[in-house]
């Protein structure tokens, strides 16, 4: 069953990403119903979150209430997670002192489980001994704060405050509701493409974007894993809180999983990892007068190949063909000493690379496990049952 999520909306300009915040929830098919203080409607109209939550957008505790429920109780009784975003200063300090003067706070009373603050204001006031207090004092009662970012702010200078970005919030949600099944493991997960130098300004590459591993690394985080990625060149967002060390060549990501690959229990290589690399390349920025007629390549270290496996370890690859497809993601299971293969078809244009989507198969030496076309997400799922 789909979880509820309600969502305190209090003043202030970081409103406009709770926005995005709401979109992106909608989209992983959460329950959402809105309060908003009256300093929030200043900055954005209810309207807004209706038209874009599809959900009820409450915010005066004293209105015509046809149904004769009492409103604040039926709420907090209604939410699995109570979400405020932006957290104000004001808002926090009513909740930790038990303030109820309006429906947000008068909710936030009612309410029996965990609240998220997602902390958003000015940095002299976040500072505040006040301030500080209050969000020690929710700690110790068991409420989750979700600090705030460093950057940019609207009054015009630099500091802490900001708040989080919109898929670091949602994340956050994510992480609340998902089981912890894989808690306690270590896993190293490669993501997106290689890139062999020709020149200092051209080279040799292929069309991964890292959505796939990023994927994978994401749900891996908020199941409870210790992730840490590496990764080549990518075009998605990198997962937040997630170490992700960043690599350009096949030989500079070889070399990274060998210094490190003892102390993890499972290696999942999403990369696409360049299968040659330029035999001379240059140092120099190759002048078009000079021309290149010819580029002599030579084959790159196969990375799953060269790694000594230790009996405990799991270890999971990627095929990605066009043609031969079984046959091809069978003969790598063998010869790269893989617990399974996941096998998928880059030569549709819907899913693969670049894509949201994929649809894979998914081979151990013994099955063989179709996954018809899903989000990379909900593969990343899948991938994931193997190990835990």
């Amino acid at each position: 069953m789909n979880k509820n999520i309600l969502l305190g909306v209090t003043g202030g300009i970081a409103i406009y990403k709770v926005v995005d915040v709401v979109s992106r929830l909608k989209k992983l098919d959460y329950n959402i119903k809105i309060i908003m203080t009256d300093s929030a409607c200043e900055f954005v109209s209810p309207m807004t979150f209706e038209t874009i939550g599809k959900c009820d957008v409450k915010n005066k505790m004293f209105h015509n209430n046809s149904h004769k429920v009492v409103e604040h109780i039926e709420l907090a009784k209604w939410a699995d997670l109570f979400l405020i975003a932006p957290a104000s200063a004001n808002t926090m300090a009513k909740i930790n002192y038990g303030i109820a003067d309006d429906l947000l706070s008068s909710t936030a009373l009612a309410y029996t489980k965990p609240i998220m603050f997602c902390v958003s204001m000015n940095t002299n006031m976040l500072n505040n001994p006040a301030t500080q207090k209050n969000i020690e004092d929710l700690k110790e009662k068991r409420h989750l704060i979700i600090d705030s970012n460093s950057g940019m702010l609207a009054c015009n200078t630099k500091g802490d405050g900001r708040l989080k970005e919109p898929w670091e919030i949602v994340e956050e949600v994510e992480k609340y509701f998902c089981e912890k099944d894989l808690k306690g493991k270590k896993i190293l997960i490669t993501a997106g493409a290689t890139v062999e130098r020709i020149d200092p300004v051209r080279y040799i590459t292929n069309d991964s974007s890292g959505k796939m591993g990023y994927s994978i690394a994401k749900r891996a985080f908020i199941r409870g894993a210790d992730v840490t990625i590496i990764s080549g060149k990518t075009t998605a967002e990198s997962p937040y809180g997630i170490e992700n060390i960043k690599v350009e060549s096949a030989i500079e990501m070889k070399e990274k999983i060998e210094s490190c690959i003892d102390k993890f229990d499972c290696l999942i290589m999403a990369a696409a990892v360049s299968d040659f690399k330029v035999k001379n390349r240059k140092y120099l920025k190759i002048k078009k007068q000079d021309g290149i007629n010819s580029l002599e390549l030579e084959e790159n270290p196969d990375i799953l190949k060269s790694l000594n496996k230790k009996d405990d370890q799991i270890f999971i690859g990627f095929a990605a063909e066009t043609n031969n497809l079984l046959e091809n993601a069978k003969k790598k299971l063998d010869k790269k000493n893989l617990d399974f293969i996941v096998l998928n078809d880059v030569s549709k244009k819907d899913i693969g690379f670049n894509s949201e989507y994929n649809k894979v198969t998914i081979i151990s030496k013994d099955n063989i496990l179709e996954i018809d076309k899903n989000t990379k997400l909900n593969i990343a799922d899948k991938i994931l049952d193997l190990i835990k």
